[in-house]
């Protein structure tokens, strides 16, 4: 193989790498509603209760670099919609709810109903916007029954 064969596939590897790393890095921040809609008990993770509205949970560990940044955001969009509430699951020392919940990556972030359903979940660091979108869908949906 020639020098510039060589460097050519260097760069033919590179290229496809990045496009993957690209991939991966935006398709968990997506949100998902193909998932169980099991009803959570807000006493297992530690809460006194769920938001009358909605609740956002987010599942957060102790390492996680974009956990205080998307802490801020959820506790931000819940001051701003009554009746909606963000609680903070730290999984560092809980494996027992990492494992139940699947969680793969932090943070993890799942959209309850007033009823404790889940009905959304992103993973990795979702935009304000999209958890915006995902709560007026859930407040629409309500006001339809």
């Amino acid at each position: 193989m020639t020098l510039v064969g060589a460097l050519i596939s260097l760069a033919a590897l590179l290229v496809a790498t990045f496009a993957v790393g690209a991939l991966l890095t935006r398709r968990p921040s997506r949100a998902r509603r193909d998932i169980d809609h099991e009803v959570i008990d807000p006493h297992r993770l530690g809460a006194d209760g769920l938001g009358d509205v909605a609740t956002l949970l987010q599942f957060s560990t102790e390492m996680c670099a974009r956990c205080p940044g998307v802490h801020r955001t959820l506790a931000a969009i819940a001051d701003d919609h009554p009746g909606v509430r963000h609680l903070d699951v730290d999984l560092t020392h809980r494996p027992d709810i990492a494992k139940h919940f699947r969680v793969l990556q932090t943070p993890t972030t799942l959209v309850l109903d007033r009823d404790g359903v889940v009905q959304t979940r992103f993973g990795g660091t979702p935009g304000r916007d999209v958890i915006e979108l995902e709560l007026n869908r859930l407040t629409a949906a309500d006001a339809n029954v």
